[in-house]
C-alpha cells in the first residue's frame, strides 16, 4: 500500500506541472513543459496550424497551442518592446540636445 505521503507528493508533482503549463503558454514556444521539443503540426481535419510537443498526449501535460495565436502574442510582445524602445532613444535625444546647447 501506498504511503499517504506519497500520494500527495505525486498531486503536488501533478498540479505544479499544471501550472508550470499554464504559465508557458504564451507566445511562441521553444520547449514544452515535459522537456519535449516543439514541432508545426497541420490539423488535416480544419487545415490550421499548432505548435505540438513531440511527445504530445491528449493528458493536459502537452502543449498543442493554435500557431496563429502564438504567433499573434509573440507580434504584440514585439511591439510592445519596439515601442518602449522608440520612448527611450526619444527621451535621450531630448536629453542630449538640452545638454550640448551652452
Amino acid at each position: 500500500m501506498t504511503h499517504p505521503y506519497e500520494k500527495m507528493k505525486k498531486l503536488k508533482e501533478h498540479y505544479d506541472m499544471l501550472g508550470y503549463i499554464c504559465a508557458a503558454q504564451y507566445g511562441i514556444p521553444t520547449r514544452c513543459p515535459c522537456g519535449g521539443e516543439i514541432k508545426i503540426d497541420v490539423s488535416p481535419i480544419r487545415m490550421s496550424r499548432y505548435f505540438t510537443c513531440k511527445k504530445y498526449e491528449d493528458d493536459g501535460m502537452h502543449f498543442r497551442p493554435p500557431w496563429a495565436f502564438g504567433v499573434e502574442e509573440e507580434l504584440q510582445k514585439l511591439r510592445t518592446e519596439v515601442n518602449n524602445m522608440a520612448e527611450e532613444i526619444a527621451k535621450l535625444k531630448m536629453l542630449i540636445t538640452s545638454t550640448s546647447r551652452p
